[in-house]
């Protein structure tokens, strides 16, 4: 399994796709092109995954704008293939209280609005395009670990619920979560979310990639944005000797983007790592003794989450966070640290290992939320912070709609610049001491 690492490597050329389970269907289409001639378009955009290609769909379908998008890999190396596949109505890591608190009640309903967005607008491209991505049950169960814990989910969920007139939330009472949804150690309770949802990310990826090219994008994989620079007021991106021009750049690699790429997203993010297995599928016997009763996807409560469900094949998938540094990700301890954690919480399956394991990196930014801006004809859109799975449907439509100057919302999602990390090469320590206080409060609280 490869070791890129944005903070430290200048690009991801040349090294394989990750041995996910999601790779192991078969999904993905291997046709490879690349450009052959020099060539001009409106839009030139930097990363092959779910915001660049629907940045290229949404551009091309509704605007018709010429368009092409540069994957250095392949289509599928990147955190669109590497995820869970748990649609969430949310991102960043702000909750309700802390929105309102940065940004006022009128303007975190707003942004709480645009989340909810995301998770309707992937709903309507699947339903549109009829894309067959093993889309399971509605339902998103955030599941508190502690009484505490569910003492402030509760608290979370009737300010949301007051603020936002948010319908689609409900309390889930210890006794019913543990009758009807899950019944493992030490949950107290949870918040069900109806909008959330799980699905096949790598599927949703080629569909994505298909009805990219149907609209008239040009993909081109393998393809490393290898110079880019500007002729007066043209952006010019070398690729394979060949360059191309547009008036227009986006980049749109998120958490895979080179720190020394563009002056605009450099030290923009911090790229963090998390972890998912796969566990063979389950008979009857351990699906029962699991206590699993449900297909919808669940998230603990504690600060470095574990997040989890049972998919159409009757596997458990379980993720948490990674190794700290890059260069530990295939460390062997860090899957037996997963490995042990979903054994605590599934102890029937104290037995089981995993038939598949990897990682990838999700982005952070320094104030927790995630930013799709555009100016002076570059664009970007970073920090969905692990749920960019229907966000980035919202964000790329968004991005697109700047990118030929349509209004979008006044937000400081889409209006802030990100805030540079401050000696962003330094920041894993700062990291690991977190993840030191992290685990310390996790078996407090």
């Amino acid at each position: 399994m490869n070791t890129y690492d944005p903070l430290y490597n200048n690009h991801c050329q040349g090294q394989p796709c990750p041995d996910t389970y999601w790779a192991s269907l078969g999904v993905l289409d291997n046709t490879i092109r690349q450009p052959r001639q020099s060539d001009c378009y409106d839009v030139i955009i930097v990363g092959g995954g779910f915001t660049g290609l629907l940045s290229a769909y949404f551009l091309s379908k509704l605007y018709d704008q010429k368009v092409c998008v540069l994957e250095a890999n392949q289509v599928g190396f990147g955190a669109s293939a590497r995820n869970a596949g748990f649609a969430l109505p949310t991102t960043g890591r702000l909750g309700a209280l802390d929105m309102c608190k940065n940004w006022g009640e009128d303007i975190a309903r707003q942004v709480y609005q645009e989340y909810q967005s995301g998770v309707l607008r992937l709903d309507e491209l699947i339903h549109e395009h009829k894309i067959d991505c093993d889309k399971q049950e509605h339902g998103y169960l955030k599941i508190a670990h502690s009484e505490k814990a569910m003492a402030s989910l509760q608290a979370g969920l009737e300010f949301a619920k007051r603020t936002f007139s948010d319908t689609k939330l409900s309390f889930i009472s210890q006794h019913e979560l543990k009758s009807k949804y899950i019944d493992m150690p030490n949950v107290y309770g949870a918040v069900r979310n109806q909008h959330g949802f799980g699905l096949n990310p790598l599927k949703l990826l080629q569909a994505y990639k298909e009805i990219a090219i149907s609209a008239g994008a040009d993909i081109f994989e393998n393809s490393l944005a290898e110079r880019v620079f500007k002729d007066r007021e043209t952006h010019v991106v070398s690729v394979h000797g060949q360059q191309l021009r547009a008036n227009k750049l986006l980049i749109t690699g998120n958490a895979y983007n080179s720190q020394n790429f563009h002056s605009t997203i450099n030290k923009k993010y911090i790229p963090i790592l998390s972890s998912i297995l796969v566990t063979r599928p389950l008979t009857a016997d351990e699906l029962a003794a699991t206590g699993l009763k449900t297909h919808q996807v669940m998230m603990d409560t504690r600060t470095l989450k574990y997040y989890y469900r049972l998919l159409p094949d009757n596997r458990l998938l379980f993720g948490g966070r990674g190794a700290v540094y890059g260069k530990d990700q295939n460390k062997k301890k860090y899957q037996e640290h997963l490995t042990s954690a979903m054994h605590a919480g599934f102890p029937s399956l104290s037995a089981l290992r995993a038939q598949y394991y990897w990682h990838g990196y999700i982005a952070a930014t320094l104030d927790d939320h995630p930013h799709i801006h555009f100016n002076d004809n570059v664009g970007y859109a970073i920090g969905y912070c692990g749920a960019g799975v229907a966000f980035s449907a919202q964000a790329a439509f968004r991005l697109s709609q700047m990118t030929v100057t349509k209004s979008t919302p006044t937000l400081p999602i889409y209006r802030k610049a990100a805030p540079s990390v401050p000696f962003a090469r330094l920041s894993r320590i700062g990291q690991l001491g977190y993840y030191n206080y992290a685990q310390f409060k996790d078996r407090l609280f």
